[in-house]
């Protein structure tokens, strides 16, 4: 059984560990439902890496006391979808109606700051490093949505004003690195202060999520672009970089913005599909460190991103 341990296989008990531990500390029914459905894509990738760290020879404690680090980071990133949601005005998420609509913005907005300090009280109960971890990823998170906000609120039609934000493609990816790349990286790195490993092979971990949340957004993105999506924070950068002009013509509407996406659909996707292989490649040239141990689960580190983001991709029928 061990020796045909494959990646699906490990993440599907893996979420089976996640989700028994959600059960066991939460018991806000509201919580649950907001948790209901969800990939549990970080926890996942921490379970990984946490695995890759001990050779998967820890102490019953010892996971455990990982899995509880483990549901902080999804009652983070959940909160977070909360608040998104309810910035972007999104009605529906995961295919049911949005929190907020359900229970109200006050409910909504004060029940994801809830989820913020339980997961918070859980990493404080595992050390300052960890807990520091948590606000740094927080902190970076926020950063991240403030920039989009302040972006998305720009009159397009001010066309200096756009201007003086520097190239739109750099500010679309440090958006990117922020909201996404960096809870994928704290994820990782919880994972490796839960093992007790190396400094060195913390940032390596910690680098190898960082580069996965990249392309996993990239490709969320782009799944959202060829569904007809028009995304101002995306289709502008991605304008930008192809035409290597910013809005010199003025207002550009709707309809307008669809007309340029349908012209350069083909370069559009072929600029995604290319930056998202380049952060895979990243992925797996960190995933075989030399400081990476060497056992079964680190060759399955090595696959999980081309794993991951071809699951997300499938949607519009691209593999990479």
């Amino acid at each position: 059984m061990e020796q045909d341990l494959s990646l699906e296989i490990f993440f599907q008990n893996s979420k089976k560990d996640i989700e028994r531990k959600i059960l066991e500390i939460v018991s806000d029914e509201k919580i649950l439902s907001i948790l209901e459905g969800g990939k549990r894509l970080r926890p996942l990738l921490a379970s990984l890496s946490f695995k890759t760290c001990t050779s998967g020879e820890e102490t019953s404690d010892k996971y455990e006391t990982f899995l509880e680090g483990a549901v902080g980071v999804e009652l983070a990133h959940n909160a977070s979808l909360i608040h998104d949601d309810i910035i972007d005005g999104d009605i529906k998420r995961r295919g049911e109606t949005a929190f907020y609509i359900r229970a109200g913005i006050d409910n909504a907005i004060l029940l994801g700051h809830k989820m913020l300090v339980i997961g918070f009280n859980m990493a404080l109960s595992h050390g300052r490093k960890t807990a520091k971890l948590y606000v740094d990823s927080w902190n970076k998170t926020l950063d991240g949505q403030l920039i989009e906000v302040n972006f998305n609120h720009k009159d397009i039609n001010d066309t200096k004003s756009i201007s003086r934000d520097s190239k739109f493609f750099q500010l679309y990816s440090n958006i990117v690195d922020l909201k996404t790349a960096s809870l994928f990286s704290s994820a990782c790195k919880a994972a490796a202060f839960e093992a007790d490993v190396s400094e060195e092979l913390s940032e390596v971990l910690a680098e190898y999520g960082r580069e996965i949340g990249f392309s996993y957004q990239l490709a969320d993105d782009l799944v959202d672009l060829e569904k007809g999506e028009v995304i101002d924070s995306v289709v502008l950068p991605l304008l930008d970089r192809l035409e290597k002009k910013s809005l010199k013509n003025g207002y550009m509407g709707v309809k307008a913005l669809k007309k340029k996406l349908e012209k350069n659909s083909p370069e559009i996707k072929k600029l995604y599909i290319d930056e998202i292989k380049g952060h895979i490649k990243r992925a797996e040239e960190l995933s075989r460190s030399d400081v990476v141990p060497s056992n079964k689960y680190a060759v399955l580190l090595q696959k999980a991103p081309t794993y991951i983001i071809n699951k997300m991709l499938n949607e519009i029928g691209v593999t990479v």
